[in-house]
């Protein structure tokens, strides 16, 4: 059997509800290994806090949960690693630095701009933006990803008190492909 791909989650993919529960969700399924690091987890919290002041202690308890349910998941930095390496935004060298300390296949991002994908392919790494590696997840799992996507769905239609369709709840996530797809 092949080994499942290890995806290096940033920050940007973890932020969003919607997209860190899907992602979790196909996770947790077994359709791919997530990985991140504690820096990562950090600014997850950190960018919280623009949201008021009760938002940032949400999100280190929504981080403790991940943290319970992946232990394997926190790639430790790997010292000197991040000297050699070089991005145009020097701020995300240690995603890049956990990327390949955990042995990832990929780095899940919204920042194209940030990570080119020569500088990654040197390093034997992909990028891959947040929905077109979900859409690739469910185009292989389709029955696993729907279900998780089901489930993200009926729980923020709980939350919010109002009727969330699928295509609409995925869109608003900058999940066109996948809203496509799993609405065909």
């Amino acid at each position: 059997m092949a080994e499942k791909m290890r995806a290096l989650l940033d920050a940007c993919v973890l932020y969003p509800t919607v997209l860190r529960e899907l992602l979790t969700g196909c996770a947790g399924l077994g359709l791919f290994t997530p990985l991140w690091s504690d820096r990562i987890l950090e600014e997850w919290a950190r960018a919280t806090r623009k949201l008021g002041p009760g938002a940032e202690p949400i999100a280190r308890s929504e981080i403790a949960a991940l943290r319970a349910a992946f232990p394997e998941a926190v790639v430790r930095e790997s010292p000197g690693l991040a000297a050699r390496l070089h991005l145009p935004d020097e701020n995300d060298i240690h995603v890049l630095a956990a990327a390949i300390t955990g042995s990832a296949d990929c780095i899940v991002t919204f920042n194209r701009a940030d990570f080119p994908r020569g500088v990654l392919a040197a390093e034997g790494l992909d990028r891959h933006d947040p929905d077109a590696f979900l859409w690739s997840l469910a185009s292989h799992h389709p029955d696993a990803v729907a279900q998780v996507a089901e489930g993200v769905r009926a729980k923020a239609e709980a939350i919010s008190g109002t009727a969330q369709p699928l295509r609409a709840l995925l869109k608003r996530a900058k999940l066109p492909r996948l809203a496509k797809l799993l609405t065909a």
